[in-house]
């Protein structure tokens, strides 16, 4: 999650973003018209935060003096618009393949990421897949956790946030793709039994044959 900063220190960014190769301090300053300890004290923020790290050495007359650049995190601070452009890919692949083969290339890109995890989950007992089942969804951002379904008690996972929602209420096969991948990552058969692209609270896939 991306941390609060301040209007100063977002011009900071900003002037980096712009300038890629690096700033030093006294260009920043200059560039601000702010003191030098000034911008000392938001470069020593925002080093902590893991927006920006020194980079080259500039040769000036005097002594060479360092140029800040932003890390990844920096650049990722700036907003970016990745949802239309997957609308787009996903609409134009429907089209190009029907509603029942769009499901099954899911099913398939599914299948590629439970490859690579799979090492993961080797050796290890249905207790543990389900632990690390949550912790990888929580890096992929579902916020999901293990539940009992009200008539039966068996065990569900329940993911609190969607991650792709407004995609997924355009093209209701994307869950195709997480069913297949839960499914796959604890070889056990489930049934997706709330969505939240249709209106539940939550998304929710409980395990069958426990």
């Amino acid at each position: 999650m991306a941390v609060k900063i301040g209007s100063r220190q977002h011009q900071i960014l900003k002037l980096l973003l712009e300038n890629k190769g690096g700033l030093t301090i006294d260009e920043i300053a200059a560039a601000l018209e702010i003191s030098r300890n000034a911008v000392t004290q938001h470069f020593a923020k925002l080093e902590k935060q893991g927006y920006l790290q020194p980079g080259s050495l500039n040769k000036t007359a005097g002594r060479p003096v360092c140029a800040y650049t932003l890390t990844q995190a920096g650049l990722n601070y700036f907003p970016k618009q990745y949802a239309w452009f997957a609308e787009l890919i996903l609409a134009d692949l429907k089209q190009s393949l029907g509603s029942e083969n769009f499901a099954a290339y899911l099913q398939k890109l599914a299948g590629v990421l439970s490859d690579r995890l799979l090492p993961q989950f080797a050796d290890k007992d249905q207790a543990e897949r389900l632990k690390l089942l949550l912790t990888v969804m929580d890096d992929l951002g579902f916020q999901a956790k293990l539940s009992h379904t009200s008539e039966n008690q068996a065990l569900a996972i329940e993911a609190c946030n969607c991650i792709y929602h407004d995609l997924a209420q355009q093209h209701e096969e994307i869950c195709e793709f997480d069913k297949t991948l839960i499914s796959s990552v604890l070889a056990t058969k489930i049934e997706q039994t709330a969505c939240m692209a249709k209106g539940s609270h939550v998304c929710a896939f409980t395990l069958k044959n426990q």
